[in-house]
């Protein structure tokens, strides 16, 4: 019945549709009815005359497949915005009650040609004859910018035209206009009942605006006002309630054009705006390149909206300068690039490398060698330089000699040492365009060389869009600069250049500038369309086509250019498969995707070369084409159907895999993204997850969250069970990132991690549930080692009986860490043995990456404290040493900061602030440089190091501040350690109160968090404390209680502290015999460290005694 209800809405006879089903009446029975049984199931009789007009028609054999091709759209349509007008005349039911059918049709024909002609002449598209009604495009076939504009006046001209028509009885006509996004362009039915079907709200909105409109008015929608300025008087009706239509939707009756002088100021309804040129922008530049020149380094902040001019502004700055001496550097970021590592800077380089598609690795490394030959680079920067670029450098260069993790690090130094090497010889002018499409690695990349190029003979110039924030502004040699619109004298100056020797009328060229709002790109692409045209008529047709400024730019960009991608003809197509690529592409890929003859294909890229919509570099085949404005690109897309950008995006992943394997292998996300637009979610959510593991790797860690949660965006796609795997893997290798980046406390990563957890039990998945609860664990562990302990048991538990080794060796790894910081040392130390035997290099080097850190390297530093708190102070210095030699052979940078960090606090147990800060120092450079959050502030071991109570303060407020709000993303491991070396520092600089208070939070916190290894230290600083405020009573409280809690936990490193304190106390209080009583046996039990300070501190003591 539905087919029933949608030929009725076509009539505007949708009221009847009820009647019909409560009858039965389908398609099958429609041809059959009478005139009586219309009349039986109560249609009025004019209606009746119009239902049997159109079965007549309908008793056509074309009917049915009409009405299927109406369910199923063909290619040939398009995503457009449209202008429809529904015009209906009025009375016809009267009039076909009274009126003889030969004097009806005679009517309706006068009608339906007074409405054709005048459509025709304001460039509208008659779609379809209805009756007495008519349907009508404005913006299809071929767009207009002023369409909603051209819709209206042709509807008041409507009104007139039929109310003038010379027959027999007076006519009046209702008008609804609508302007929306639409599907239009499918030709459904055949011969003289063709029609070009369109899909969407609009249409039907407009038919519901003329439902309420008074005889002889047109009515428009809120969308149509929109776009007209103050063009027409306009007549607001108040909120309208329409059938079929959500919520009450706004209406004006548009009563007649109105009387303004300038259509510039119509179409600034809200006042105009002073626009600005570029002459003292430009001058601006060239004062910043003359001071660059002269060795201060100068940066520029190019901010603007889209097509307001920034690229044209500093090819400007490249014209003023180009018979001078200078190197030009230009940096392109990609929104199809946002999170692939050193992408503008890698296309930078393989252009000034001149790297052809077709050159060998041999080729390419010459290439490469010749053009960083001429800054004398360093082979060890070349190397660097080669694995940025995916080269294998095939022996060609010494192996690097630097730590793997400083990789990253002196890839940013070698780029900003290849800048200062070109500025001695030459003024370098470096330009990043687009830099809100850059990925974070580049945008650190160029940061760098912010920070470094005061004193280079440097200028910078960086263009964005407003949504971008650079960090940089507040520098004294950073200036900030934004666009605004060009005034009607720049106009005219990119007018004439355009047209060149060409002639436009003076009318034209006004009605540019009037339309063009003062954006340059659009001035630019309207001035083109006009000299595309053939007549002054068609010209002056196609100035019209910007409408309000009202309007998003980008929208109205998209229109302008879709007035020229409808006169392209076949190079149309063309544009809309590369812009389904990207915004570059090469010959060969859109060769494969197009499926066109190479002359063809050739002949349309010519097209729209010459119409100024790309750019070519190189000579086909081995040529490669760049969209001229990323907006150009959107215009192209926007166009295609769903179905058909699947198509195209499937053919760009086809020939990826295909031809293109080795870029795959560099940038997988590439691959991804057409995959998913391809509508192919399984494979893309894998691809998604292969691009985030490969950022991950490269410790590209935010990228790495990005392509994760594009590949969990596509997970409603597929199956039940497939869905819930895939998730599984996605929301593991998500978890792990959000750690490293965010910290072990990250609330984030715990979600993931407990989502992760839900759905492998329910599915049963061992291996997962086990990662998953890993993650959970090493959450828990930063606030709640009773909870995690609980954690850490079921892990031991689920792998007690398997025969799986890894699985073992990180259930110990858990081991280790929740029994050392619980303060049970013995345990620890048989777990990190276990480890340490279970963990094999080949076999589980890839555990960093599945669980966040090496195990092997964890199990050597945690090793090493155990054995340094059971007494064991050179075997532990080996152990951490040991553990150091792993994570450089690991390569894994947060495990090699782990280790540092690790290393930096067993200096610190042996009290060497020498080797504490030359590693914690260390580990602080790798974290910044690779933006990995330690689970232990720097700031703590500096600040003892260095006696700098400021310092260890600002790490403490951390603490703090995750006791004060525990909802709060924080973590308190740590914690108790920490407030006991803030006690020490305060205490050996004269503070005692601070230093009681500090450690009054650490034992609070240790009570807390279930945080137990450094129990004993922290009694016996309150014993000193204790005492240095002469309470004696109570530093000898505190003092046993140390030497008790070491004695417990087995702790003989504490135990040695305790009992030296505890001597020390009591040879003052001239209890000599019982102090070497107390000492002598402890120091008796030592067999190693007899350099460290602790056990000269006791000998020496406990000679002292023996005195």
């Amino acid at each position: 019945m539905q087919q029933i209800a949608d030929w009725l809405e076509k009539l505007g006879m949708s009221e009847y549709a009820q009647r019909f089903a409560e009858n039965g009446i389908g398609l099958a029975a429609l041809r059959h009815l009478t005139d009586q049984d219309l009349k039986d199931i109560g249609v009025l009789l004019g209606h009746r005359r119009i239902m049997l007009a159109a079965i007549q028609e309908l008793g056509s054999p074309a009917v049915a497949p009409r009405v299927t091709a109406e369910l199923k759209p063909q290619d040939a349509a398009e995503r457009r915005q449209v202008t429809v007008m529904f015009s209906d005349l009025v009375g016809s039911t009267a009039l076909s009650a009274r009126m003889d059918p030969e004097d009806l049709r005679e009517i309706i024909s006068a009608y339906q040609k007074c409405v054709a002609d005048i459509v025709q002449r304001f460039g509208g598209f008659v779609a379809k004859y209805m009756g007495d009604g008519v349907l009508v495009y404005f913006g299809y076939p071929l767009a207009h910018e002023d369409d909603a504009e051209r819709a209206v006046r042709a509807g008041l001209e409507l009104v007139a035209g039929v109310g003038a028509l010379k027959i027999r009885a007076p006519l009046q006509t209702r008008i609804g206009i609508a302007t929306g996004l639409v599907v239009v362009g499918d030709l459904i039915g055949s011969g003289a009942s063709q029609e070009h079907a369109i899909i969407g709200e609009t249409p039907n909105l407009a038919a519901r605006l003329q439902g309420v409109a008074e005889p002889n008015s047109v009515v428009i929608a809120e969308s149509t006002r929109k776009l007209l300025g103050n063009l027409f008087e306009l007549e607001e009706l108040g909120p309208k309630e329409l059938k079929g239509i959500s919520g009450a939707v706004g209406a004006w009756a548009a009563l007649r054009p109105a009387s303004v002088e300038s259509r510039f100021e119509a179409l600034h309804a809200n006042g105009l705006t002073e626009l600005v040129g570029r002459d003292e922008e430009l001058e601006l530049l060239l004062r910043r390149w003359s001071k660059a020149k002269c060795g201060e380094g100068q940066v520029v902040l190019l901010s603007g909206e889209a097509g307001i001019g920034k690229s044209r502004l500093t090819a400007a700055l490249l014209e003023s300068i180009a018979n001078e001496p200078h190197t030009r550097l230009r940096y392109f970021c990609s929104p199809q690039h946002t999170d692939s590592a050193f992408y503008p800077i890698i296309g930078q380089m393989e252009r000034a490398a001149r790297f052809a598609h077709d050159d060998a690795l041999e080729t390419k490394l010459d290439k490469l060698d010749t053009v960083l030959a001429q800054t004398s680079t360093s082979l060890e920067d070349t190397a660097l330089f080669a694995d940025m670029l995916s080269l294998s450098k095939d022996g060609r260069y010494a192996a690097l000699d630097i730590p793997s993790e400083q990789h990253r690090q002196r890839t940013f130094e070698a780029l900003g040492s290849q800048v200062e090497a070109l500025s001695r010889s030459t003024p370098v002018l470096m330009i990043v365009e687009d830099a809100h499409w850059a990925d974070p690695t580049s945008q650190e990349a160029f940061s760098g060389v912010v920070d470094r190029l005061r004193t280079y003979r440097v200028l910078l110039i960086v263009t964005f869009r407003p949504e971008f924030e650079p960090h940089w502004i507040g520098r004294p040699y950073v200036t900030a600069l934004t666009l605004n619109r060009l005034a009607q004298r720049e106009i005219q100056t990119v007018i004439d250049h355009i047209v060149g020797n060409q002639l436009i009328s003076a009318s034209v060229r006004q009605d540019i500038i009037e339309r063009t709002d003062g954006i340059p790109l659009f001035v630019e692409e309207m001035t083109k369309a006009v000299l595309e045209t053939k007549s002054e008529g068609e010209a002056r047709r196609t100035t019209g086509n910007i409408p309000s400024p009202a309007a998003a730019v980008p929208a109205s960009l998209h229109a302008s250019l879709m007035a020229r991608l409808d006169q392209l003809g076949p190079a149309k197509e063309v544009a809309q498969i590369g812009s389904a690529i990207g915004r570059e592409f090469s010959h060969t890929l859109l060769f494969s995707v197009a499926s066109k003859p190479e002359p063809e294909l050739a002949s349309a890229l010519d097209r729209l070369i010459s119409a100024g919509l790309l750019f070519r570099q190189g000579v086909p085949p081995y040529s490669s084409y760049l969209f001229k404005h990323a907006l150009v690109q959107d215009a192209a897309y926007g166009t295609l159907l769903r179905r058909r950008r699947q198509e195209l995006h499937a053919r760009v992943a086809a020939a990826l895999e295909q031809h293109f394997a080795d870029l795959v292998d560099r940038q997988p996300e590439i691959l991804a993204h057409h995959l998913t637009c391809a509508g192919q979610a399984e494979r893309a959510s894998d691809q998604w997850l292969k691009a985030g593991q490969f950022a991950a790797s490269r410790s590209a860690y935010a990228e790495a969250v990005s392509h994760f949660d594009r590949g969990l965006s596509l997970l409603p796609s597929l199956l039940d069970a497939q869905r819930d795997r895939q998730e599984i893997k996605l929301q593991l290798a998500k978890g792990v990132s959000l750690s490293n980046a965010n910290g072990f406390s990250s609330a984030e990563a715990a979600k993931a991690h407990a989502r992760a957890h839900e759905l492998s039990d329910k599915i049963g998945d061992i291996d997962s549930q086990f990662t998953a609860i890993w993650g959970l664990w090493t959450f828990r562990r930063t606030s709640d080692w009773n909870a995690a302990r609980q954690l850490s048991d079921r892990l031991l538990s689920l792998v007690e009986k398997s025969n799986n080794v890894g699985l073992r060796l990180e259930a110990h790894h858990t081991g280790w860490t929740t029994h050392f910081f619980c303060g049970e040392l013995a345990p620890a130390q048989e777990h990190c043995e276990k480890g340490r035997t279970l963990y094999e290099f080949e076999q589980h080097r890839t555990h960093a990456h599945i669980y966040g850190h090496d195990p092997g390297v964890c199990a050597r530093t945690l090793g090493a404290w155990s054995a340094w708190l059971l007494g064991y102070p050179d075997t532990a210095l080996a152990h951490v040493n040991d553990a150091l030699a792993l994570a450089e052979r690991v390569n894994h940078p947060f495990s090699l900061a782990m280790a540092r960090l690790h290393a930096s606090i067993l200096h610190q147990f042996r009290r060497d602030s020498a080797s504490v800060l030359q590693c914690i120092e260390s580990a602080e450079t790798l974290a910044a440089e690779k933006r990995i959050a330690l689970p232990l502030d720097p700031r703590v071991l500096r600040g003892w190091a260095l006696l700098a109570p400021d310092t260890i303060e600002a790490a403490i407020a951390s603490y703090r501040a995750a006791l004060a709000d525990p909802t709060k993303q924080g973590t308190i491991q740590y914690a108790p350690y920490s407030f006991a070396l803030f006690c020490e520092v305060l205490c050996r600089t004269g503070n005692h109160p601070g230093g009681a208070e500090a450690l009054t939070g650490a034992a609070a916190i240790a009570e807390q968090s279930g945080e137990h290894w450094w129990d004993a230290e922290i009694s016996r600083l309150r014993g000193l404390v204790a005492l240095s405020r002469g309470q004696l009573g109570r530093s000898n409280v505190w003092l046993l209680k140390s030497l008790q809690t070491a004695r417990q936990q087995r702790a003989k490193s504490l135990e040695l502290r305790a009992a030296t304190s505890l001597a020390r106390f009591w040879r003052d209080q001239g209890k000599r015999t019982a102090a070497r009583d107390l000492l002598a046996p402890v120091c008796g039990w030592f067999t190693e460290g007899f350099d460290t300070l602790d056990l000269k501190e006791a000998n020496a003591l406990l000679d002292d005694l023996a005195s």
